[in-house]
């Protein structure tokens, strides 16, 4: 067994805590679905935001899910480079599982699809 990491990203239309929260479940939720991996695999979870996110803690969200309230997770803010996708949360899921490197399936939802569209063919 190996420790693996999953990426994901999502963005939000505006600073709203249940914006925020909302789009925090759908992305863990998805990485959890197309990975078929449960809270149990998960060793950790990085979540970032970009500074013009404030309103709430995405790990707020993650930690109200079944079987999450154990699992560490740690929010940290994104590094401001100029140009860089508005209103984006990001995650790095790391997972104890049998997969190699090239069989985890990272998950882009609405406007981070831009970050990583190699990544999305693999889906």
């Amino acid at each position: 067994m190996s420790v693996r990491g999953i990426r994901g990203a999502i963005t939000v239309a505006a600073n709203e805590s249940k914006l925020i929260l909302d789009a925090a479940e759908e992305l863990v939720k998805g990485i959890v679905e197309v990975n078929g991996i449960a809270a149990e695999d998960v060793a950790c979870v990085y979540i970032t935001v970009t500074q013009d996110l404030d309103a709430a803690f995405p790990a707020k969200a993650i930690r109200e899910l079944d079987g999450w309230e154990y699992v560490p997770l740690m929010c940290s803010v994104e590094i401001p480079v100029e140009g860089s996708l508005e209103r984006c949360i990001r995650f790095m899921v790391l997972v104890n599982t049998d997969l190699n490197q090239h069989e985890m399936r990272h998950v882009y939802l609405g406007g981070a699809q831009v970050l990583r569209p190699d990544l999305l063919q693999n889906r």
